[in-house]
């Protein structure tokens, strides 16, 4: 089983770049009111912290190991290297390695945010944001990163050009002046680059996530010419695709309606088409992760027949929506908004995709009793997202393994137990498996909650 400490040790050294020079209030505020609801206070922290280590505007930090962050922070190794990757997800930090030493050595380059402007016409950020703050702060938030526009059109420009002001020189002239001590002057030193502001970059969603084939096999060149699947539009489809789950055919309408007269598609009406295509599927609401289902390119049991009882339980966790499958549980109730509330931060966060998330639901409940341990469910989560975890059944695999590594290492120490003769029965979690219970008879009720589970899924119908 891999474990974080594999990923990132204390001795592990790191430096810290800037991607371009941060500007310090401007950028605080667009981290601190528009990022921070979206990835956290602690992921803001460690990018606040990463940041600080840029003395004086330079490029490069000194040299530190990842204890010196643990100690500033007061966070274990664990929960840095959870918030390093929220950071990576929504594009403010890149992460490289240098294994070639005993030690490895990490460079945390520090990405700008967005600007205001970027963030707010994202289509897929502030669709989050929106869903997380609500309206009324949302519209604050607008107001503070934005101006009135005062109208240009009855002014004309009055500035002077360059070759009003300056005195013209023959290029040819200058250059046969300069001597060879000026030309090394002029050219920046091997091993030296200027400061610089580099583009932001925008959260990316895995190419992946959409098939495209699909998309076109649907529709003649005539009806969308493959010239107007642009790079642009193709990231835009997708990011549309994530934000309202719609799958490729649905998506073939979507597209069309986007059509402007020049045979382009128009991002801003493809926008618009897909938002008006989700209000009318779901009512007057923004979406949610936790009502998205398992992408079609991650789907095992698409176009099968199941067979056996696990593989009829992989298709409709492949089916439904976490939301649905907690709905389900709960005897048709709606699920408690904190148990909600866990499991959209869970997809935000960890990114993992909504089939895998219903494995993880099945998974704890049945460790649990029948209930949501936010810590519990946020170390699975974390664990399987760090083994890049795609599919159904993938997720229900490792979620056997873990099961029968935990019962062996339960068994084993129930056998340490006995043979010390300690009668006394130690106190354990209500999230572990083992109570001190026999084997067999906790086998039994795994057994029974099981059966209790598959019964409500396969009487539910979401086809």
């Amino acid at each position: 089983m891999e474990q974080h400490w594999k990923e990132l040790l204390p001795v592990d050294r790191y430096l810290v770049k800037s991607a371009g020079v941060l500007n310090n209030e401007f950028d605080r505020n667009i981290l601190t009111l528009l990022y921070q609801p979206l990835i956290g206070a602690k992921a803001l922290s460690l990018y606040l912290t990463l940041w600080s280590e840029l003395q004086q505007n330079r490029l490069w930090s000194e040299e530190n190991t990842h204890h010196s962050i643990m100690v500033l922070q007061q966070l274990n190794l664990k929960e840095i290297y959870h918030e390093r990757i929220k950071l990576e997800g929504i594009g403010l930090l890149n992460t490289f390695v240098n294994e070639d030493d005993e030690t490895r050595l990490f460079i945390y380059e520090l990405k700008p945010p967005l600007s205001p402007q970027e963030f707010f016409n994202d289509g897929m950020l502030n669709i989050y944001l929106y869903h997380l703050i609500g309206k009324n702060k949302f519209l604050k938030l607008k107001k503070f990163f934005s101006d009135e526009v005062l109208d240009m059109e009855k002014f004309k420009v009055v500035s002077k050009s360059f070759d009003h002001v300056f005195k013209s020189v023959n290029p040819k002239e200058m250059v046969s002046n300069i001597s060879e001590e000026a030309r090394e002057d002029l050219e920046l030193s091997n091993g030296k680059e200027y400061f610089s502001r580099t583009s932001a970059e925008f959260p990316e969603v895995s190419e992946s996530i959409f098939d495209f084939d699909l998309l076109i096999s649907g529709m003649s060149e005539v009806m969308i010419p493959s010239k107007s699947l642009t790079p642009k539009v193709k990231e835009a489809i997708r990011k549309l695709s994530f934000l309202y789950d719609i799958n490729p055919i649905e998506m073939q309408n979507i597209v069309m309606s986007a059509f402007d007269h020049m045979e382009n598609i128009d991002i801003e009406m493809l926008r618009k088409a897909a938002r008006d295509w989700y209000q009318f599927e779901h009512g007057n609401v923004l979406p949610t992760l936790i009502e998205r289902t398992q992408p079609i390119p991650y789907r095992s049991m698409m176009d099968q027949q199941p067979k056996t009882k696990d593989e009829e339980l992989m298709q409709q966790l492949e089916q439904i929506s976490p939301k649905q499958l907690l709905t389900d549980l709960s005897g048709g109730i709606e699920p408690a908004a904190v148990d909600l509330k866990i499991i959209e931060d869970i997809m935000f966060h960890q990114k993992l995709l909504p089939g895998v998330v219903n494995v993880l639901i099945y998974y704890v409940m049945l460790k649990t009793d029948m209930k949501l341990s936010k810590a519990y469910i946020e170390k699975i989560a974390s664990h399987w997202t760090r083994k890049n975890v795609k599919t159904v059944k993938e997720a229900m695999l490792l979620a056997r393994e873990e099961t029968r590594e935990y019962q062996k290492w339960a068994t084993q120490k129930k056998q340490t137990t006995k043979s010390k003769g300690n009668a006394q029965k130690k106190s354990v979690p209500a999230t572990q498996v083992d109570k001190q219970e026999d084997l067999t008879e906790e086998k039994s009720q795994l057994q029974e909650r099981v059966a209790k589970l598959k019964e409500l899924l396969q009487s539910s119908d979401h086809q």
